[in-house]
């Protein structure tokens, strides 16, 4: 990890996962998410006592388990808030939520590892404890209730709300739980004016359009390809394995259920969009591309 000082106020550790710092005094200083596991959170204990910072507070822009990871041992030895919004809270409270999402049942154990299930922590409600000099937005669509932050040196914190260009070309399919609202955060991303956007997985940049435009075509394109190969009706599985071989990618039980939900919100969004149906033939779901779809 890195300590990088970006504003008066606002610093971030360059990681795997970028963690922001934001001092509200001298010493005190609220982080923004926490990395991947308890490793993580010993490693930004250890940063911040040589800083001589002290941790009053954790946001979590979301609650997946590489961005709460170290909540439980930083909380543990500071005594620190933690912070995030709408459903996220309940999924931090009970990590188990994570992977019992994800597959639709009690999953089992190769899913319950620190990747998808997180140390569970108390989350409280951002809206009632947020500190003087911050502001947070919504950034729905990879998860159900993300947040960015912008801090008071007009830095902006944008969680999992735009994927690198090395993501996108190794693994194509990044996860996301609505479509529809992974395209309006693209949006509303595009109306931003701050002098740095740091994402989770994405070097800090002051320009984020090409982002936008890179995370856009990659939905678009994963649309196209579910449609051509809905011309012809397949179940889901066969949707999912055809899928899978386009891009050279290799099925495991985390990239399953991670691509397989993601999978299922694109169907989730073509059907709302009217491109696709879905009909049952001998005790099986099948989707296909809808006929008016080809006028």
């Amino acid at each position: 990890m890195e300590l990088i000082q970006v504003g008066p106020h606002t610093y971030y550790l360059k990681n795997a996962t970028n963690i922001g710092i934001y001092k509200i005094d001298e010493e005190s200083v609220y982080l923004i998410d926490t990395g991947n596991d308890s490793d993580a959170g010993k490693k930004v204990l250890k940063i911040l006592n040589e800083n001589n910072f002290q941790v009053k507070g954790i946001i979590n822009t979301h609650s997946h388990a590489d961005h709460i990871g170290g909540n439980k041992v930083i909380a543990n030895r500071t005594n620190a808030l933690i912070l995030s919004s709408g459903i996220e809270k309940s999924f931090i409270k009970n990590p188990i939520l994570e992977p019992l999402s994800l597959y639709g049942a009690n999953p089992f154990k190769k899913l319950k590892t620190k990747f998808l299930m997180a140390e569970p922590s108390n989350a409280l409600d951002i809206a009632d404890y947020l500190p003087s000099g911050l502001e947070y937005f919504s950034l729905k669509g990879h998860s159900p209730d993300m947040i960015g932050l912008k801090t008071s040196d007009d830095i902006y914190f944008l969680g999992d709300a735009l994927f690198s260009p090395e993501t996108i070309t190794k693994y194509h399919i990044f996860y996301l739980y609505n479509v529809r609202d992974f395209l309006s955060t693209l949006n509303f991303l595009k109306t931003l004016k701050g002098k740095l956007y740091i994402p989770s997985h994405v070097p800090a940049t002051s320009d984020i359009s090409n982002l936008i435009t890179l995370n856009e075509k990659k939905v678009m394109e994963i649309c196209t390809l579910i449609l051509d190969i809905l011309e012809e009706k397949k179940t889901f599985e066969e949707l999912l394995s055809l899928i899978f071989n386009h891009y050279n990618l290799t099925i495991n039980e985390s990239e399953y259920v991670l691509i397989g939900s993601t999978i299922k919100a694109y169907l989730t969004y073509l059907l709302e969009e009217e491109k696709i149906n879905y009909t049952f033939l001998d005790n099986k779901m099948y989707w296909q591309r809808k006929v008016t779809d080809y006028s």
